[in-house]
């Protein structure tokens, strides 16, 4: 790989992306649902409605199992935060590949970020935990830049470009967010197979899919040679 490597930064999505955090945030519906008397998610349904951000997961989950109570869901939403900062990286580890992937770029001198649709804090909660907030350029939520510039947007795919010191960026993720994202700051995107899909990766218009981290390096090579 070496010095011909074609991108100068990296970004990941987090959740169903870098690590796989479903046990987590399950864990949070479920104990709001049980609150309320309300029948338990599994996680494959959960992992449907994660990259939206927390409370568009929180709502699909309480419009699954009966609907929202009325008036409820403020209180709600932050019962769940509370648990989930808590709990956040009791069952999340990275995925299968990943962390030799940040080895790899490290060798080349590649700088790599995360651009999450994550609270800011809880990103940087959960990577502390994991020991990997230190080795990011960044770290970028869907607050960090104000709720209208989360993604879809391409703001904060500029701004990852901007700390982390300028340059040619691709990005990771694994749903239409990250893609529309990378598209509105025209980047290539390149889509997680193995993360949390609401529908067929070959749907979400990314410029390459990639099945496993190990498929990562070559697949960004080839896209960068195009």
């Amino acid at each position: 790989m070496g010095l011909d490597f074609p991108f100068d930064i990296i970004g990941f999505d987090l959740d169903g992306t870098l690590v796989d955090t479903s046990g987590d945030l399950t864990a949070a519906v479920n104990h709001v649902l049980e609150s309320v008397s309300r029948p338990l998610l599994s996680p494959e349904t959960v992992k449907q409605h994660i990259g939206g951000g927390a409370k568009l997961m929180l709502q699909q989950g309480l419009e699954a199992t009966g609907g929202i109570p009325d008036g409820d869901f403020k209180p709600l939403y932050r019962q769940m935060l509370g648990y989930y900062e808590a709990h956040v990286s009791v069952h999340s580890r990275p995925f299968d590949g990943a962390l030799a992937v940040l080895d790899a770029l490290d060798e080349m001198g590649v700088r790599y970020a995360v651009v999450t649709n994550k609270f800011e804090s809880l990103a940087v909660k959960l990577l502390t935990d994991l020991n990997l907030a230190h080795r990011m350029g960044c770290i970028l939520g869907a607050d960090t830049l104000g709720k209208e510039n989360a993604k879809p947007s391409g703001a904060p795919i500029f701004e990852m470009i901007k700390r982390c010191g300028g340059g040619r960026a691709a990005y990771i993720g694994d749903s239409i967010y990250d893609m529309m994202a990378a598209k509105n700051a025209s980047v290539p995107s390149v889509a997680a197979s193995f993360g949390f899909l609401h529908g067929p990766v070959e749907d979400m218009g990314a410029d390459a899919i990639i099945d496993h981290f190990d498929e990562l390096l070559d697949c960004l090579k080839s896209m960068g040679s195009n």
